[in-house]
Order: C-alpha cells, then sequence, then structure tokens
C-alpha cells in the first residue's frame, strides 16, 4: 500500500504533532451563580461540583481560577422573591446583587472579563425572560428594560455583556445605549441561537427562575427560544444579530447543536462561543458517578468536539477541573 494512515498514529508524539484540534485553559469560560448574604455555599444537587456562592465567596473562587488559566466568567444572580416583579427593575439598580458582584470582583482581580447574563428571567415573577403584557411577552418593552440592565451593568464595569433573552432587535438596541452612554468598549456577547431546549432543566433549579404555570401565561420559552427543529433559521438570527452589532455569537446547548456550530463558523468570521449546558454538564457527571464512563476523558472529549465544530470559547461548568487536567 502506498497510503497507510496510521502511520500519523502509531504513538502520542506524532499523534500531537499532527493534531487538528487543541483545548486550551484560554478557550474556558466559567458561568457562576451567585447569590445574597456573607460566606454561603449551597450545592445544586443536580449539578454535582457546581455552587451557588455568596459574593465574597464568589470573589475568592474567580481569584483561585483565574490562577489555573479560566481568564471568563459568566455571571448568574439568585434574586430573592421580594426582589421580583413584572418589570425587572432590580436589574437595573445600581446597588444590586450583579452590580456588587462585577465591581468586587474587578477590585479583586482586575485582568478577569467578567460576562454578565443579560435577562430578566432571575427577576421576573413568572420566570420569563421578558415582560408580560396581555398573556404574551411583550419584545419591544422587554427590550427597553434589557437596555437599562445592560447600561447599569457596563457602569459597574462589566466587560462584555450576554444578553439570552432572544428578543428581537435587542442587540441593535444595546448597542446604541452603550455607545449613547460612552460604553464604547464594552462587547456584546449574543445568544444568536438560542434553543428551547429540555437540558436547561437543572439551571432553572439553581437560580429557581423556571416558566411558572399560570393561566394565560405561556409555560414554556417557545415564543422566543429557537425550535430545536430548525437550522435554516439559526443562520438568519446569527446574521441579524453580527448586523447590529454582536462581537460574539453564542450557540446554545453545545452538543446536540454541533451541527449548527459548523455552520455558522462556514457562515461568519467573528467569534462563536458555545455552551456546555446545565443537562450535558448533569449527564456526564451522573454516568462518571455511575461509573458508565471516565470523567476526565468524556470532559476533554466533549469540549474538544465543539472546538472541532467551529467554536473559539466554551462556557462550561466544568471549567475548574478541565483547567487542573489540561496543566496537569
Amino acid at each position: 500500500m502506498i497510503s497507510r494512515n496510521r502511520r500519523l498514529r502509531t504513538n502520542e508524539s506524532i499523534r500531537s504533532l499532527v493534531r487538528e484540534t487543541s483545548l486550551t485553559t484560554n478557550d474556558l469560560v466559567l458561568p457562576m451563580f451567585v447569590m445574597e448574604g456573607g460566606n454561603k455555599k449551597e450545592a445544586i444537587s443536580s449539578m454535582p461540583g457546581v455552587f451557588r456562592q455568596s459574593l465574597d465567596l464568589t470573589v475568592q473562587t474567580v481569584k483561585e481560577n483565574y490562577d489555573l488559566g479560566i481568564k471568563a466568567v459568566n455571571l448568574y444572580m439568585k434574586v430573592s422573591d421580594h426582589l421580583k416583579d413584572n418589570t425587572g427593575k432590580e436589574s437595573w439598580n445600581p446597588d444590586g446583587l450583579m452590580q456588587q458582584t462585577i465591581k468586587a470582583i474587578k477590585d479583586a482581580v482586575p485582568e478577569v472579563i467578567i460576562m454578565p447574563d443579560v435577562a430578566l428571567d432571575p427577576y421576573s415573577i413568572y420566570g420569563h425572560d421578558g415582560i408580560i403584557k396581555n398573556g404574551k411577552i411583550d419584545n419591544d418593552s422587554t427590550i427597553e428594560a434589557l437596555v437599562k440592565m445592560g447600561i447599569s451593568l457596563a457602569e459597574a464595569g462589566a466587560d462584555i455583556l450576554a444578553p439570552s433573552d432572544m428578543m428581537d432587535g435587542r442587540v441593535l438596541a444595546m448597542r446604541q445605549g452603550l455607545e449613547e452612554n460612552g460604553f464604547t468598549e464594552v462587547g456584546i456577547l449574543s445568544y444568536a441561537a438560542k434553543y428551547a431546549s429540555a437540558f436547561y432543566g437543572p439551571f432553572r433549579s439553581a437560580l429557581d427562575s423556571a416558566p411558572v404555570d399560570a393561566q394565560e401565561i405561556p409555560a414554556d420559552k417557545k415564543t422566543y427560544q429557537m425550535d430545536f427543529h430548525n437550522s435554516r433559521e439559526a443562520l438568519d438570527e446569527v446574521l441579524r444579530d453580527v448586523e447590529e452589532g454582536a462581537d460574539i455569537i453564542m450557540i446554545k446547548p453545545g452538543m446536540p447543536y454541533l451541527d449548527i456550530v459548523s455552520k455558522v463558523r462556514e457562515l461568519i468570521t467573528q467569534p462563536i462561543a458555545v455552551y456546555q449546558v446545565s443537562g450535558e454538564y448533569a449527564m456526564l457527571k451522573a454516568a462518571a458517578q455511575n461509573g458508565w464512563l471516565d470523567n476526565d476523558k468524556v470532559l476533554i472529549e466533549s469540549l474538544t468536539s465543539f472546538k472541532r465544530a467551529g467554536a473559539d470559547m466554551i462556557f462550561t461548568y466544568a471549567a475548574p477541573e478541565v483547567a487542573r487536567l489540561l496543566n496537569y
């Protein structure tokens, strides 16, 4: 035989020499759940190894992970029930928990990139990403609230806003709001192709942000998150957000949507982020705890598949343990 593909698989040295895709700590973004209080840490039962933490412990964790090489964090707030309403006004409170957290992290670790989530569901009495009017999610009034939230987070010191709401036109409105208020260097990472997925369950329990089952109010998020049967629609969503000024594009969830990542990679030159969502993480952890899969190997393999499909960065709750594996 003239061609023997196995020649380049003979040993690890040659395999690493011709390897097409690499995974490093530079690719990792750590999502974090923040709660009120001091010196508080609560395990999330459906997400082994993941916790809700008070602000002080959150700052400590950011420091530790920055030393591991994790240079970016994605923040979510566990909002007290008494602060929730149908306007989301707590989200732009300059003294709110998110704003306090951003300031504290920036004071402690100025170099870390802070990507706060921009959406109303943690602040909503209905658990929706938008304001409810006449039993429906009102797109335009929600955008007004999101812009207020985004500007408030920029004032607190956020580096990149991460709108995950899937309202139409919110990237342009947010970009204009940032420009008009002098935040020209604050980026936007748009959840452009966020699917209405069943893989979000553990996340919603972590933040108590699942849509409520109430009369005349949607019991799910299918009127704004994408139908998982569709792929061409995702390309349209991505192109619209790029035109509106998005600096980075998010595709969510991750592994079940690698075909979307690949298609989008061929379409745009902007960086692509992929989210290994709570359900994906929980499945791998459950299988590993039962001895059915090797935890370390499946984590590296699954995240590498995101990079192979075309992702530039990966949001994963496993970032600290993956960083330790990569640094070993």
